[in-house]
């Protein structure tokens, strides 16, 4: 029997990902948010990451397992090269784009989810808010925020039922939590309650896996509604651009 028979499939997983740390020039760490997603809270310390790694520095720049990012990163390429799925949020797009939404809402369904995509799922609407809040107008990152918490009610007025996936997902007795519930209640008296509505709308929940959406068809709304910082997002000093080099940069120890 070989020395891997008796492994569960984690631990493979956990050797093999060792293995590839050691083949590394640097020393690769993890967040506490990492550890945490898998039930563990813990951090390793430098001095045992050294110890663990001899004769190695910590990894304080790009990571040579992520794709290469440009020096001055626009919206489009962390599309490319750091959002883990993009296939939702551009057939959202480009069906609100059909149906004859304003750029604003185009704008808004691109990347309504772009906290899904590129950090995490928990509160994604607040997350992805605050990472295009300096670069867009008010109403588009308003309506990011709050389609988090209109998506779980529904308005018979637009069409708009609560998804089946979510019963699917979260089970028949399932119920907001009341900061969901007191978010939607302040959303619905809103004037800009109807663009975040759309978002919700044009949210696709069952998406065409075959169907074939480009980022650059979005090119021109792109540049119209999202102001993209001459020196790269992640390097203009927006209450955001920590953020962005933070997607840019995962694994830098400090």
């Amino acid at each position: 029997m070989g020395p891997h028979a008796a492994m569960t499939l984690s631990e493979r997983a956990d050797e093999l990902e060792e293995q590839m740390a050691r083949d590394l020039e640097k020393i690769v760490t993890k967040s506490v948010l990492f550890n945490l997603a898998d039930g563990k809270v813990e951090m390793e310390s430098g001095p045992a990451l050294q110890k663990k790694y001899p004769g190695k520095y910590m990894l304080m720049g790009a990571d040579p397992r992520l794709p290469p990012m440009p020096d001055k990163p626009t919206l489009v390429d962390f599309f490319k090269c750091r959002f883990a799925t993009t296939a939702h949020l551009l057939q959202s797009a480009k069906h609100a784009l059909k149906n004859g939404e304003s750029e604003k809402v185009v704008i808004a369904c691109l990347v309504h989810d772009i906290g899904v995509a590129s950090f995490i799922r928990a509160d994604h609407g607040y997350w992805g808010a605050q990472l295009i809040e300096p670069y867009v107008d008010e109403e588009v990152s308003w309506a990011v925020r709050m389609h988090q918490a209109l998506r779980f009610f529904p308005d018979e007025s637009v069409g708009y039922e609560y998804p089946e996936m979510y019963v699917k997902y979260f089970g028949a007795d399932y119920r907001p939590e009341p900061y969901i519930e007191e978010e939607y209640k302040r959303a619905r008296k809103h004037k800009w309650y109807m663009s975040a509505r759309m978002i919700c709308v044009n949210d696709l929940y069952s998406f065409d896996p075959n169907a074939k959406v480009e980022i650059d068809e979005f090119t021109d709304i792109i540049g119209r509604n999202f102001r993209q910082p001459k020196e790269g997002l992640g390097f203009d000093s927006s209450p955001s651009a920590h953020m962005w080099r933070t997607i840019m940069w995962p694994n830098r120890f400090l």
